[in-house]
């Protein structure tokens, strides 16, 4: 007896974080790398994007592991037929939250280099 087994399909970037285009040149943004703070003349930067764009992010990582945790409770009680499943929403769980731990890290690093700077 054999069961279908889904492909693997990729994994989305954190909604509201751009990607990185192979080159890190950016038309678009003036020449400007993506993802870089450099921005094009007449243009300027809203703190509120960042916002969002943080809030987005951890909202994304908070969907995996409700994903993950759903996923490991069917496995649990015999409901989940491909454990490959499960597999990669942990997987990308755990990636997700380690890399809301660096963002974390290196924000505290960024605010106590820039208090220190006022001192």
């Amino acid at each position: 007896m054999s069961l279908p087994i889904a492909p693997i399909g990729s994994i989305a970037p954190l909604a509201g974080f751009g990607g990185v285009s192979p080159t890190g040149y950016d038309a678009a943004r003036g020449g400007a790398a993506a993802g870089s703070s450099v921005m094009p003349v007449g243009q300027t930067a809203s703190g509120a994007n960042f916002a969002s764009a943080l809030a987005n992010g951890f909202d994304a990582v908070q969907a995996a592991q409700t994903d993950a945790n759903q996923l490991a409770v069917q496995a649990a009680t015999g409901q989940l037929v491909d454990p490959a499943q499960l597999t990669i929403a942990t997987t990308k769980a755990q990636l997700m939250t380690q890399m809301a731990s660096a963002i974390q890290s290196k924000a505290v690093t960024a605010f106590n280099t820039i208090m220190s700077m006022q001192a």
